[in-house]
């Protein structure tokens, strides 16, 4: 007995390191076009920058769109036919899709590359999902942690080498994001195992469920799911205050070069990391997933505000702390969800999850530059160039607010810490990758959110 268990942990064990590998390359694939996507789109054009700042925004949006439209498809299928399947197909995709955008000679075989990849990227969901099949309820949101660890990396790691590569060629970064996907593919194809057995998936595919708004009505048979899916969608829209607005707000307000704001940008990437590799499994065992989400909501508002209301550089610098603290509620948000779903719906909660990040994305990037565009001109009704980080501190105050009113009403069961230590167990099972310092990107796709 003690053998079949040593060898289904040893499977589960490697089974996550792939996982992690799989949306960390991912990641990294998608971050090293950043730097040279508008370039590229220059070149197609005929060197109009301005016209290029309207396709970069072009693309951006569809990208967002085809996550929110597939994500949902993805996690559905995934539930009927396993995660394995899906994973696998959409990196081979995504592999095939930056070969194609490597080579592409037109402008609108970019653009549907573009789309294509946003389909392929909507897999995040059937990982997340691919997760919460192998790893026990209470060791979940240290498991979220970590993945938020490889996004990080991934996000971190991927500009900076894509920016290396564009020097010597404008193409060269979408080929080897094309290998790097393809060589991720190979390695699943022979170390993956599948994470769904038949008896525990749906029986069929239901296209009722596959829709994005279809998927969104499985928030609303489970309250707490959709209270906390509520504080999900405000956190994702908060982030883009940060996406749209913090390389021109930062140049407009302090005189930030791109120098200064890769550097920054690291910093917050590294403490991030931190918080999401380190400390979320550190306190996890101790405080419980609760207790976490409503210490994470107020340190994010007050990052934020930091942000908003700095009127000089230090000021603004003491504020990553803050809100890299606040990624203290992001995984154990998402453990909860996971506890009250059914096993044979998860790929349709994460599905749906990944949704709403994309509604935001489609969203907010437009609400947040507005909005900056419109306090600094000069009919602004005041001068305030910090108005997306004030806005965004106030949509985490509503987050709070919800939280708080779903923990209240949450099962006693879900509302307490964990006594046996998940976190920390979970932590010491994958001591490989406890040092990995990242988190979900804070400014996704700058490139493409910003004129």
């Amino acid at each position: 007995m003690d053998s079949a268990s040593n060898t289904a942990t040893s499977r589960n064990n490697a089974a996550f390191a792939f996982i992690f590998v799989t949306v960390m390359l991912d990641m990294l694939a998608f971050g090293i076009i950043i730097p040279v996507l508008p370039h590229l789109i220059v070149q197609l054009i005929g060197g109009s920058i301005a016209r290029a700042a309207v396709w970069t925004s072009a693309f951006g949006t569809l990208y967002m769109l085809m996550q929110f439209v597939c994500s949902p498809v993805q996690g559905t299928l995934s539930d009927r036919f396993g995660r394995r399947s899906v994973i696998l197909i959409s990196s081979f995709g995504l592999g095939v899709d930056f070969i194609v955008m490597a080579i592409t000679p037109v402008l609108w075989l970019l653009f549907l590359g573009r789309g294509v990849s946003g389909m392929c990227a909507a897999s995040f969901s059937t990982a997340n999902a691919y997760i919460a099949d192998i790893v026990p309820k209470e060791k979940r949101a240290a498991a979220f942690g970590a993945l938020g660890a490889a996004f990080g990396i991934g996000f971190i790691v991927g500009p900076a080498l894509g920016g290396f590569l564009g020097h010597f060629s404008i193409r060269l970064p979408f080929w080897v994001a094309a290998c790097l996907s393809l060589l991720n593919f190979c390695y699943g194809f022979f170390v993956l195992p599948e994470s769904l057995p038949p008896e525990r998936r749906t029986k069929r595919f239901d296209w009722s469920h596959a829709n994005p708004f279809g998927a969104l009505v499985l928030l609303r048979r489970y309250p707490q799911v959709f209270a906390f899916a509520a504080v999900y969608f405000l956190m994702n829209l908060a982030q883009f205050s940060l996406n749209s607005t913090y390389v021109l707000y930062t140049d407009y307000r302090y005189g930030w070069g791109p120098q200064a704001v890769g550097y920054t940008l690291a910093f917050v990437g590294l403490c991030s990391g931190l918080v999401q590799a380190v400390l979320v499994r550190q306190l996890m065992p101790k405080l419980g997933e609760s207790k976490l989400i409503m210490i994470g909501l107020p340190l994010c508002v007050a990052g934020y505000m930091f942000f908003g209301l700095s009127s000089t550089a230090w000021l603004f610098l003491l504020g990553i702390p803050f809100l890299c603290l606040g990624g203290l509620a992001g995984p154990p948000a998402q453990a909860l969800m996971t506890q009250q779903v059914d096993p044979h719906e998860q790929g349709r909660l994460q599905g749906a999850l990944t949704s709403l990040a994309s509604l935001a994305g489609i969203f907010g990037p437009a609400l947040f530059a507005n909005l900056f565009a419109l306090f600094i001109s000069d009919h602004a009704p005041a001068h305030l160039p910090g108005i997306s980080f004030v806005l965004a501190a106030l949509l985490l105050v509503v987050a709070a607010f919800i939280a708080n009113y779903a923990i209240r009403h949450m099962h006693p069961h879900h509302a307490t810490s964990h006594a046996d230590g998940g976190a920390a167990a979970l932590a010491a099972e994958l001591s490989p990758l406890a040092g990995t310092v990242a988190h979900e990107p804070l400014p996704t796709d700058q490139s493409e959110s910003s004129p």
